[in-house]
């Protein structure tokens, strides 16, 4: 009697291993997934975010200038300029939404940012290289972009200098403005337009800027006024030729200790 009452409580759970692989590669959810996986190198990948039913493609800067152990990488790169080749003069319809070329210059969508950070599980890191080759960037640990029903409003806290200062100070809680919505906070004036010629976070305070890494893509000495290019005012007054913004995951010791 006893011998058939365990084949009885292991048969069970026999058809639960046949029904879950226990091998079975996970979906992953962003870049470090991906890197988790076995993929090393810098490029598109796709990743399900949102269940498998939703695949979206994204770049990922695995790390591949630091060292063989990509310790600097497994980033989900929002948002890339370096060529121009892309017009980020946008509505705001295509700005809640993803635009551009995935092995180029792209626009990950603000629906989709908002998605991927909500609860403040990432981080920001923004690289940016001028015209002589400077580089430097700017670490913010902790990141996220509120619902559309918010306006997509802005937040970090945690800064860390790499070099670039911290010329999003002045854009913490605003909301996305394009041309065709304005919600800068500021009833006589339009950041959007015509003075930024891209949508960004602005706000009523510093002229409207202090950084805007979407502005328009100029050729190299052809502007020196950060209010149309792409512009961080604490690190260059000029427009830059290439900036990115990328995300990671907090760890987990982080996210218990909140």
């Amino acid at each position: 009697m006893m011998v058939y009452r365990y084949i009885g409580l292991l048969f069970p759970l026999l058809l639960l291993v046949q029904s879950f692989p226990i091998n079975q590669e996970s979906l992953p959810l962003d870049c470090e997934d991906v890197f988790m996986n076995g993929s090393r190198h810098d490029g598109v990948y796709t990743i399900y975010p949102f269940g498998k039913e939703k695949p979206l493609e994204v770049y990922c800067d695995m790390g591949c200038n630091e060292n063989e152990s990509h310790e600097g990488g497994q980033w989900t790169v929002i948002q890339r300029r370096f060529d121009g080749m892309v017009n980020f003069f946008r509505n705001y319809e295509q700005y809640m939404n993803y635009f551009g070329v995935k092995d180029g210059e792209y626009w990950l969508g603000l629906r989709n940012i908002h998605l991927l950070t909500w609860g403040g599980r990432y981080a920001l890191q923004v690289d940016m290289e001028d015209y002589e080759g400077g580089r430097a960037s700017a670490l913010y640990n902790y990141f996220h972009v509120e619902s559309e029903n918010s306006g997509f409003v802005l937040r970090f806290s945690d800064f860390k200098n790499l070099g670039a200062g911290n010329a999003l100070a002045s854009h913490n809680g605003a909301m996305f403005s394009t041309y065709d919505n304005d919600q800068d906070g500021n009833s006589w004036s339009y950041c959007a337009w015509p003075n930024t010629r891209g949508g960004f976070w602005f706000n009523s305070y510093s002229n409207c800027l202090t950084a805007n890494t979407n502005g328009l893509y100029r050729l190299e000495g052809n502007h020196h006024s950060g209010l149309e290019g792409i512009y961080w005012s604490t690190w260059s007054p000029a427009s830059l030729k290439s900036i990115t913004m990328k995300i990671k995951r907090r760890p987990v010791a982080e996210l218990i200790a909140e």
